[in-house]
């Protein structure tokens, strides 16, 4: 079953494009077709309450011979976080057919002449994250994909050594840097075994750049001399000479200072509907910050936002549970090249990576995006910064962020009595709980 829903046109004020007209629809995938009364629910469920025949199950666009009608989605291989929100609240509704919901956009382009593939192509780079999204060339019907996982294969590391890690780093873009070819070598010659393609993917993602925290707790060696203490120590023995009032420090998601004793309403039986009563309790103040640079490079809206929804969840499971309060969001990137305003400093002729979005996006969608996560969460934005930079040196070396830094930073309250984590109880189950581990026989 598919459904549309118009919202208003949007103006260009530019050709060959006259009018831009956006359209989100939403294309439920059950078990089994909806009957009348299911439709009928649907309808209400995706329509707006105060506006009738506002969803329809055919589109309500009418393109001429010369328009141009792109259909923009997220990628079918996977679900995304709107079809679990969307298929729970048809479940709590009585929907129980609807099994996944997807959201995708058209775009209505009315041109004074059909647009050639190139600025078709161009058209649908502006409109979509390349991400995250796709271009429907026809209505889904389904959200089966034709692409199949590919077979497995063993890296011959007993045979060929370190050159045949090296040889599956290149084929498989796992960017195994020397240390790791040398590592993984020995490591597996150790075991007596050749790893798998699934096995080296999985190493590299963690043992990533984005992973790679335990780097900080590592031997420290400058000019080939072993430093005393690693990063993570030297950042620690900080708090020898500050204020101690933590409450909780680097042993949680999230630090917590000592906060003051408050008066608030809670409610006398949560388990039930109840009264509300005044308490006084001690409430700390938690803070957490992180960076989200590489995702935000490679698609700036969604890698904010799972940012920013990140460092959400570090505040959150904090201690026993803490409370979001207010978010700040910074951001480094580098020369704008804004359109119409070419500034001094700015050179067009030099090159950016062609997998990181430009300069101007990260600043317009990555933005978007941190708002965007923790808005649906009921903490917003507060404080941040912007900060865009890129230079040629008198000797011709560059300077710039073209490796842009996203940094997400929260802060919010616990109670006194939820700073410390309670032993887990042991489960029911008779029988240990499986692990998946990297290495496996």
């Amino acid at each position: 079953a598919r459904f549309t829903q118009p919202l208003n046109p949007l103006q260009v004020g530019e050709t060959p494009i006259a009018c831009w007209v956006t359209q989100p629809h939403s294309s439920p995938a059950g078990a089994s077709p909806p009957s009348p009364q299911e439709t009928q629910l649907l309808h209400w469920l995706f329509g707006c309450p105060l506006q009738s025949g506002d969803v329809a199950a055919e589109s309500f666009l009418r393109p001429a011979p010369t328009d141009l009608l792109m259909e923009i989605g997220p990628r079918l291989n996977f679900s995304t976080a709107f079809s679990t929100n969307v298929a729970s609240v048809c479940r709590a509704v009585g929907l129980g057919c609807v099994e996944r919901v997807e959201r995708s956009h058209r775009y209505l382009l009315q041109c004074a002449r059909r647009p050639t593939p190139a600025e078709e192509a161009a058209l649908e780079g502006v409109l979509s994250d390349r991400m995250t999204e796709q271009r429907y060339e026809e209505p889904i019907r389904s959200f089966a994909v034709a692409a199949r996982p590919a077979p497995t294969w063993h890296v011959d590391v007993l045979g060929g050594g370190r050159t045949a890690l090296e040889g599956a780093s290149r084929e498989l873009g796992l960017a195994f840097d020397s240390w790791d070819l040398d590592f993984y070598t020995e490591l597996f010659t150790k075991l007596g075994r050749n790893p798998t393609s699934v096995e080296c993917f999985d190493l590299a993602q963690s043992n990533s750049e984005h992973s790679r925290h335990w780097f900080f707790k590592g031997r420290l060696l400058v000019d080939g001399k072993e430093v005393a203490e690693s990063l993570f120590g030297s950042i620690m023995r900080t708090q020898e000479s500050s204020n101690p009032n933590n409450v909780i420090k680097f042993s949680d998601n999230s630090s917590a200072v000592q906060g003051r004793a408050v008066c608030s309403l809670w409610p006398r039986d949560p388990s039930r509907p109840s009264c509300f009563e005044k308490r006084t309790s001690t409430r700390h103040v938690v803070f957490t910050a992180e960076t989200h640079n590489f995702p935000t490079g490679v698609a700036p809206f969604s890698g904010a936002a799972t940012g920013a929804g990140g460092r959400i969840r570090d505040v959150q499971c904090t201690g026993r549970g803490a409370h979001v309060v207010a978010g700040t969001a910074g951001y480094s990137f580098g020369n704008l090249h804004i359109p119409g305003y070419a500034l001094p400093w700015e050179d067009p002729a030099l090159p950016y990576p062609q997998k990181y979005a430009h300069p101007l996006q990260v600043a317009l969608r990555a933005s978007d995006g941190a708002s965007d996560y923790g808005n649906k969460f009921g903490e917003p934005v507060l404080a941040g910064f912007a900060r865009s930079f890129g230079q040629r040196l008198p000797d011709g070396q560059r300077r710039e962020w073209i490796k842009p830094i996203m940094f997400s930073g929260g802060f919010g309250a616990m109670e006194d009595i939820h700073v410390h984590k309670e032993p887990p109880d042991p489960g029911p189950s008779p029988h240990p709980l499986p692990v998946l581990l990297p290495l496996h026989p």
